[in-house]
C-alpha cells in the first residue's frame, strides 16, 4: 500500500512538472508571437498593459529544470535569458538603450528556479559553462539592434536543434550582422566576435573559417577583418532601423578603437604652424615655423591593450616676416629629433569599443632645446612631457559621428636660470565628421586648451579637413586649423597650421 502511494505520488509529480514544462514553452511561444515582430523588435508599449507577462516571469522563478531532459533544460534557460532581457528594458522604459541601465546586465535581480541571479550569471553561469555552444550567441538576445534579432517563437526543446542551426545561419548570412565589402576586400564583423572571439577559434582565421561553414557565399581568407561599432539602441518597434548594412560609417576606420590583437598600427602626422611677431610698433618683424613630425607606433598586446612608442621630429625656421612657411623644411635654422618615448593605449570597458585612454610619456633628446644658452633658437622643450587622451567616438546613423578627447597634459618645460616650470594643460577637442562614401571622411574641429600655470593662458582652435582610405590599411589625411589666444592677439599675427597624416596597418 505504501509503495503504491508513493508510486502514484511520483507519478503525479512527473506529470506537474511535465504540464509546467509544457505550460511554460507555449505560453513563451504565445507571448512573443503577440510582441515581437518577424524582423525582431519588440512591442514594449504593448507589454506594458498586458499583465500576463508577470505570470510568465513569475515561472522562470518558480520551474525547477533539474529533472528535465538536456535539451529541455537549455531550451528554458535560452527562452529565460530573453525574457529577463525585456524585464529588465521594461522596467526603464521609455529607455534608448539598455546600456543607460546602471548594472543592467550584472545586478542580481532576477530569480531563476528559487535563485537570484542577474543577466550575466545566468548566462556565462549557467548556460555556457553548461551547454558549451557558440551558436547560443546568435539565439542570446541582449535588447539592442546590434545582436541577431529575437525571434517571434519560443524555443522548444523537440526542436531546439533545428531552431538554433537555422538562427545561426540567419544571423551569418545576414548583410546587417556580416558586412562585406568586396571592393575594400574587408569583412566587417560583429563586435560579438571580439568578445567572444575565443568561443569561435583561436584567431582571426579560425573565426572567418567557422563563419564560413554557415555562409552561402563565403568570406575569402585573403579579406581583412574589421570589428564595425555595436549597436546598443533598444530593439523597440519604435527604434530606427539599421537599414544600411554598407554605409559610409560601417566601414570606416575609428580613431578612438584599440587595434586587435597582433596587428600594428603605425601613424606619420606632420604638422606645420607658422606665426608671425610683432616689434613694439606693432610691426611684423620676424616669422617663425615649426615642422613637427610625429611618428606613433602600436602592437595590439590584447584587443584591449596596445603598446608602442612616439617620436618627434622638428625642423624649426626663423626669419623674415614674408618668408615662406616651407622655409622650415628648405633651410631650418634647427632640426632634430626632440623628445622619444613609450605609450599604451587602453580600451577599459569592454562593451564601450570605441573608447579609450592613451598614455605617452616623452624624454628629450639632446641639449639646449628650448636654446637659452649661447643665443641658440627654440626648438623644443628641455624637460619631459606626459601625455594622457581619453577618446570617445559616437557614431551617429551610417554617415556622421562625433569624437570627442579630453586631454591631460603635464611638461616639464624648464629653465636655467629659474629652476625647473611645470605647466599643465587640459585640452578639450570636439570633432564632428561625415561620410559621404565609404573611403572619404569630411570634418570639422573646435578645440580649446587652458594652461593651469602661475600666469593662466591658453589657446583655441578651430580648423576642417579630410581623410581618405586607399584601403582599410592606409589612409591619407589633409587638414588646417587657425589658432588664437591673448598672447597671440597681442604680439603676433595670424597663427595656424597645415597637417598631412598617414596611417598604415599590418
Amino acid at each position: 500500500m505504501l509503495n503504491r502511494l508513493f508510486l502514484t505520488c511520483a507519478l503525479l509529480g512527473m506529470g506537474l512538472n511535465s504540464f509546467a514544462q509544457s505550460a511554460f514553452f507555449n505560453a513563451t511561444d504565445e507571448f512573443l508571437q503577440k510582441y515581437v515582430t518577424t524582423e525582431g523588435r519588440v512591442d514594449y508599449e504593448g507589454i506594458q498593459k498586458d499583465e500576463s507577462f508577470d505570470a510568465l516571469i513569475q515561472q522562470i522563478a518558480q520551474i525547477d529544470p533539474n529533472t528535465w531532459s538536456e535539451a529541455e533544460q537549455k531550451a528554458f534557460y535560452i527562452n529565460a535569458y530573453n525574457l529577463l532581457v525585456i524585464r529588465g528594458a521594461l522596467e526603464e522604459y521609455p529607455v534608448p538603450s539598455v546600456q543607460e541601465i546602471t548594472n543592467f546586465f550584472d545586478k542580481s535581480i532576477h530569480t531563476v528556479s528559487g535563485k537570484l541571479m542577474s543577466l550575466n550569471e545566468l548566462e556565462k553561469g549557467i548556460l555556457f559553462p553548461t551547454f558549451p555552444d557558440a551558436r547560443l550567441h546568435f539565439v542570446l538576445v541582449c535588447g539592442a539592434l546590434g545582436c541577431p534579432p529575437i525571434i517571434p517563437n519560443a524555443y522548444f526543446p523537440d526542436r531546439l536543434e533545428e531552431q538554433i542551426e537555422e538562427q545561426t545561419r540567419l544571423a551569418l548570412n545576414n548583410p546587417i550582422f556580416i558586412r562585406v565589402d568586396e571592393e575594400m576586400n574587408l569583412a566587417s564583423l560583429s563586435e560579438i566576435f571580439r568578445w567572444y572571439g575565443k568561443d569561435f577559434g583561436r584567431n582571426e582565421s579560425e573565426i572567418i573559417s567557422y563563419i564560413n561553414d554557415y555562409r552561402t557565399q563565403k568570406i575569402p581568407a585573403s579579406y581583412k577583418v574589421r570589428y564595425y561599432t555595436y549597436d546598443w539602441a533598444i530593439n523597440s518597434v519604435s527604434s530606427e532601423a539599421a537599414t544600411n548594412p554598407n554605409g559610409a560609417n560601417s566601414a570606416r576606420y575609428v580613431v578612438s578603437a584599440a587595434i586587435p590583437k597582433n596587428t600594428t598600427e603605425t601613424k606619420i602626422f606632420n604638422n606645420l604652424y607658422t606665426q608671425r611677431t610683432r616689434d613694439e610698433q606693432g610691426q611684423y618683424n620676424e616669422r617663425a615655423t615649426f615642422f613637427t613630425t610625429i611618428t606613433s607606433f602600436v602592437y595590439g598586446l590584447t584587443p584591449r591593450l596596445n603598446v608602442g612608442f612616439d617620436m618627434r621630429y622638428r625642423a624649426v625656421r626663423y626669419g623674415d616676416p614674408g618668408n615662406f612657411p616651407l622655409g622650415a623644411l628648405a633651410d631650418p635654422t634647427r632640426q632634430g629629433i626632440t623628445t622619444l618615448g613609450p605609450k599604451v593605449r587602453f580600451a577599459p570597458v569592454p562593451k564601450w569599443s570605441n573608447f579609450s585612454i592613451q598614455s605617452a610619456f616623452w624624454v628629450p633628446l639632446g641639449n639646449n632645446l628650448t636654446g637659452r644658452e649661447g643665443g641658440a633658437r627654440f626648438i623644443d622643450w628641455d624637460g619631459p612631457t606626459w601625455w594622457t587622451q581619453f577618446f570617445n567616438d559616437i557614431p551617429i546613423g551610417q554617415q556622421f559621428s562625433v569624437f570627442t578627447e579630453i586631454d591631460f597634459m603635464w611638461e616639464d618645460i624648464g629653465s636655467a636660470d629659474k629652476g625647473r616650470i611645470n605647466r599643465i594643460s587640459t585640452p578639450a577637442t570636439v570633432i564632428g565628421s561625415f561620410f559621404p562614401n565609404k573611403k572619404t571622411t569630411l570634418y570639422a574641429l573646435g578645440s580649446f586648451s587652458p594652461f593651469w600655470q602661475q600666469n593662466f593662458d591658453y589657446f583655441w582652435q578651430v580648423g576642417a579637413g579630410s581623410k581618405y582610405q586607399f584601403t582599410p590599411d592606409l589612409e591619407l589625411e589633409l587638414s588646417y586649423t587657425y589658432f588664437s589666444n591673448a598672447f597671440l592677439a597681442t604680439n603676433m599675427g595670424q597663427a595656424g597650421t597645415y597637417n598631412l597624416g598617414l596611417r598604415f596597418n599590418i
